[in-house]
């Protein structure tokens, strides 16, 4: 009998089901998020005039209630201006498994462990791809500085994951 408990405590303790699939569905997100990416650098169109517009989260922020599809009218005019502008926004950069020589990640509006996930507001998101540098992680908040673009990313039902681009030049 005492062999019996050794060897039921010597089994590996099996995660979750609803764990390991809310992790599936944490990194297929982060997986599509980073393959939107690169599909759209080839897009990428500049009409910077050279000034950096310093910017939050909240001059980028839209009012939209949960669970409601997103419409691009819910931007206003003030947000869809800033589309092509170069700007520096403060965040946090979502883990991802690589930690130097990033050249692709989401950069969130906080640290909540894990805001960038079910139900996250699409305007406390930023994919961002950095042109001619690379980064390392941090959990630290940054300073990024690129091209600020407006551009959908559907996941493959439909669903708009995020909406906000930046081509990154600068991490600090």
């Amino acid at each position: 009998m005492e062999a019996r408990r050794v060897s039921e405590e010597a089994k590996p303790r099996r995660v979750s089901e609803e764990t390991e699939n809310h992790m599936k569905r944490r990194t297929l997100l982060v997986a599509l998020l980073l393959g939107a990416l690169s599909l759209t650098a080839a897009w990428a169109e500049t009409k910077s005039d050279g000034k950096i517009k310093d910017l939050t989260f909240d001059d980028i922020k839209f009012d939209m209630k949960k669970g409601d599809p997103f419409e691009r009218s819910l931007l206003g005019k003030k947000i869809e201006e800033l589309s092509g502008a170069t700007i520096r926004i403060r965040g946090y950069m979502l883990p991802s498994f690589q930690q130097k020589g990033i050249t692709q990640f989401v950069l969130v509006r906080d640290n909540m462990q894990c805001c960038f996930g079910p139900g996250a507001a699409l305007c406390d998101c930023i994919m961002v791809d950095m042109k001619g540098t690379t980064t390392s992680f941090t959990v630290k908040p940054i300073a990024v500085e690129g091209v600020f673009k407006i551009e959908e990313f559907p996941d493959p039902d439909g669903n708009i994951l995020a909406i906000y681009h930046l081509d990154g030049t600068k991490v600090k």
